[in-house]
């Protein structure tokens, strides 16, 4: 009798979803899936998603929850448990949700786990500990680091503000020169999706992402930087000496 299942992978940070976690689980499943002859109908990828999440706040999920019951295959395929979770009372009350309808779930680097002896139970369970311990001390290292990196520069790098690179420069001088020309956020935020700009998430602009933009510091000392360039008051100046001389941009 022919075997499907569907596969379920996750990566917690934003930063993990281009990287080589996705890979390295899915090169798992499959060579799993090939060696004990599974056919894997689906792949559901839950990207950027904490593994303290339950059932209900994870998307793909709870999507793979509704495959199961709509078209007959009863196998999910993990790398590891801590992908289902890294909570261990999540984790348990996942496999115990899946259990409960009749379904089967295989980590596929550490099957034997799954099973309902008593002593792979308490594994199991010991398991789900050390990766939630595991989870909570990375967690508690990078507050720390971040708490001394703050403590020692007065800022902690983060997400790169928008503006970072050539080409977000380019659409904020856009939206400088539409404001300029009289537009609004809102006409701003219109044109910006009329030309098919796109906004970093890869979505539509909105207006309050266009003032949030707008209205920051640098943004508007850089903008008067040039616009005073232009009218001849000397070269471009730096945001940071334009903010020891107190400048402001104000829309002429």
């Amino acid at each position: 009798m022919k075997i499907t299942a569907f596969s379920y992978l996750r990566v917690s940070g934003r930063g993990q979803v281009d990287g080589d976690g996705f890979p390295r689980q899915r090169a798992a499943i499959v060579t799993y899936a090939k060696a004990h002859g599974i056919t894997i109908k689906q792949e559901f990828c839950e990207k950027a998603i904490s593994g303290a999440k339950d059932l209900e706040d994870r998307p793909e999920l709870s999507a793979l929850m509704v495959a199961l019951h709509a078209n007959g295959t009863k196998l999910v395929l993990v790398e590891k448990l801590d992908r289902l979770a890294r909570d261990l009372m999540v984790q348990e009350s996942i496999i115990a949700d899946l259990r409960r309808n009749g379904f089967e779930i295989v980590s596929v680097t550490e099957p034997d786990l799954c099973s309902d002896d008593p002593s792979r139970t308490l594994m199991r369970q010991m398991m789900g500990a050390f990766a939630q311990y595991e989870k909570a001390m990375i967690v508690a290292k990078l507050r720390g680091a971040r708490q001394r990196t703050k403590a020692k520069t007065g800022r902690c790098e983060g997400r790169k503000p928008y503006g970072s690179t050539l080409v977000e420069r380019e659409v904020i001088e856009l939206m400088f020169k539409l404001y300029d020309e009289g537009c609004g956020y809102t006409s701003v935020h219109h044109d910006l999706n009329r030309r098919g700009i796109k906004a970093r998430d890869g979505g539509a602009w909105t207006a309050a992402t266009v003032m949030r933009i707008m209205k920051r510091t640098p943004e508007r000392l850089h903008r008067q930087g040039v616009i005073s360039s232009i009218q001849g008051n000397g070269p471009l100046k730096t945001v940071s000496a334009m903010l020891e001389t107190g400048a402001a941009y104000t829309r002429k």
